[in-house]
């Protein structure tokens, strides 16, 4: 008979904030629940640029471009989170759901500390200031889709509060961008792990099985070629 302890529980999705560095993982966001769809989109980068929108050839240099890329595919996720206090019981009754939106928002918010800091350096007449780095940022769906990540998105709808207007129920709308190699300095960690998270396509992707060119009614010609079939 089939015991509830031997149904194993499902894996959750999140966020893992690590420390560039040392790789440590600083901060790790479990999603309450999993999101029901997800809305990916990947846009290959071209070698052809402005001519590979076609119309009226511009130029022979164009066409030895058409089957070059000019580094990894852009890759963007969307989906839809929700967070409800009534389904958590170690949520301070005093904060409602404050603590895990405001985790969220921090990924795209520099620390006071950090602002105080450029405010000294502008302050002591400091010509460039360079722009605040924020920790590296990891989204998990399972153990093949691990992958650096930025924060393009969060839109939020609180949809309950309690008596002292806490809310207590949110539905967030998340964007996230892949960072590649072609976004990230040479030797950072966050490079390594793109590498391996394309990585880890390429070898789901070899366990397809090869098709037939009969499948597609055509036939191999001379020499290997691709022939019609009859």
């Amino acid at each position: 008979m089939t015991r509830y302890a031997d149904i194993p529980k499902p894996i959750r999705s999140g966020i893992v904030i690590v420390d560039p560095e040392r790789g440590t993982p600083q901060r790790i966001i479990v999603l309450q629940f999993n999101p029901d769809t997800l809305e990916r989109s990947v846009a290959p980068q071209a070698a052809g640029g402005s001519g590979d929108s076609g119309g009226g050839g511009s130029g022979s240099g164009d066409r030895n471009e058409a089957l070059r890329l000019k580094g990894p595919a852009q890759e963007t996720w969307k989906f839809t989170a929700e967070i409800d206090a009534t389904d958590q019981l170690d949520v301070a009754a005093p904060d409602g759901i404050h603590p895990q939106l405001a985790v969220l928002e921090m990924l795209v918010q520099p620390t006071t500390a950090q602002l105080r800091a450029a405010s000294r350096l502008a302050q002591n007449g400091t010509i460039e200031i360079s722009p605040i780095e924020t920790p590296l940022t990891l989204f998990t769906w399972g153990s093949k889709r691990v992958m650096p990540v930025r924060l393009t998105e969060l839109s939020i709808n609180e949809s309950a509060f309690d008596v002292n207007l806490n809310p207590i129920r949110a539905s967030l709308s998340i964007g996230l961008k892949v960072l590649t190699v072609s976004d990230l300095p040479a030797g950072h960690r966050g490079a390594e792990l793109y590498l391996a998270h394309l990585a880890q396509k390429e070898r789901l992707a070899a366990r397809v099985a090869v098709g037939q060119l009969g499948a597609l009614g055509l036939s191999g010609g001379v020499g290997g070629g691709i022939g019609m079939g009859r």
